[in-house]
């Protein structure tokens, strides 16, 4: 790293005497540095880009800004604190990127955003994949009617009581809204009451209508995940029958989280969490209780880091398994070095490998 840090150091030391046009093609150059570079800095050196982004990004007109926007937006590790800046632009075509995309944009920006910024930076905030109740409480209760729509429609918004009681009122008079609203799963139910009650009576049969579709199609698609892992499983163990079918209905209705998988380990549920990794891993659930059953951690290891779950998780599992097997439990933190040198792309070429045919062929699919 002593090179590209040499020349950001340059960098941060010319930005004041350079022109506009200069300090553009150094911001390109940089952002460039930064993409190529961005998963072997140290926090130390992210740290030292950032500031000289936010340096850069000061000086620069605003088509520069919206095109950094653009390219860090997507990135998983850009430097806070330029997309902090990018964010509370006031131009949109600079924030909308970053407040869409942005992962590491800390809630408290977001926040802050959607308490002073314009209707058109709340609309973009209303799509980014996922919105804690603090920051939808925010959006319904400011934006405007495309906003608070934007916001009920999003499959990862999660509302508040207060949030909820906030879309109902709003929903009087706007049939598009109180048919999205209405069609929330999370919904509570005095609260579809309300919203029913209020509802226009073409909107609220054809609410109606619908939700009692939506019941029917989940109970189909159980139904049909159920035939499937019956045809499955005739070769596999008998007891993992009724754990598959339990996690790939999770999965469906978005519930087989890291959290989910905790539980199982807290509460001894042994074939529900060996189906559950055989679920995300794509492995056979002999594969996977093979795992389990070995004394070594690599297996484990592997396995986790290549599906993406964090230490404390893996360690869950590396726990459960002890237990079932009745083994010292001694070991397993001590396996926690090895968890974090190993990279997750290495473990999933190693999954890769030992997957069975059928497994790689039914992933292509």
């Amino acid at each position: 790293m002593g090179a590209p840090l040499e020349l950001i150091h340059e960098l941060d030391s010319s930005i004041a005497h350079s022109t506009d046009q200069r300090r553009s093609a150094m911001l390109r150059h940089l952002t460039d540095l930064f993409l190529v570079g961005s998963d072997q800095y140290s926090e130390d050196e992210i740290d030292l880009i950032d500031d000289v982004f936010v340096r850069l990004v000061g000086t620069i007109e605003q088509s520069s800004r919206a095109l950094l926007s653009i390219r860090l937006g997507p990135v998983p590790v850009a430097p806070p604190k330029i997309l902090r800046a990018l964010a509370c632009d006031d131009a949109i075509e600079v924030a909308s990127p970053v407040l869409t995309q942005a992962a590491r944009l800390d809630t408290a920006t977001l926040i802050e955003c959607a308490r002073t910024k314009n209707q058109e930076h709340l609309l973009a905030i209303s799509r980014r994949k996922t919105l804690p109740e603090e920051l939808t409480d925010v959006l319904v209760e400011r934006g405007d009617q495309q906003v608070v729509l934007s916001t009920a429609k999003n499959a990862g918004a999660r509302f508040s009581g207060k949030g909820f009681e906030i879309l109902v009122y709003r929903s009087r008079g706007d049939n598009a809204l109180t048919s999205c609203v209405g069609l929330r799963s999370d919904l509570p139910p005095q609260l579809l009451e309300q919203l029913l009650a209020a509802a226009s009576e073409k909107v609220r049969t054809a609410l109606v209508a619908e939700r009692e579709y939506a019941k029917a199609e989940i109970e189909r698609v159980v139904g049909e995940v159920a035939d499937r892992i019956q045809t499955e499983v005739l070769n596999q163990p008998l007891s993992y029958a009724t754990a598959q079918i339990l996690v790939e209905s999770m999965h469906q209705a978005g519930l087989l989280t890291a959290g989910k998988l905790q539980e199982f380990a807290s509460t001894g549920r042994f074939e529900e969490m060996v189906a559950a990794l055989s679920l995300m891993s794509n492995v056979p659930t002999a594969v996977i209780e093979q795992h389990m059953r070995d004394t070594r951690a690599e297996s484990l290891l592997v396995l986790a880091k290549a599906i993406g779950l964090s230490w404390e998780t893996t360690r869950s599992i590396m726990m459960l398994a002890a237990k079932r097997y009745r083994r010292s439990a001694n070991g397993v933190d001590q396996a926690m070095a090895a968890f974090h040198r190993l990279r997750q792309t290495t473990a999933q070429q190693i999954l890769d490998f030992h997957r069975m045919p059928t497994a790689r062929a039914a992933r292509r699919h």
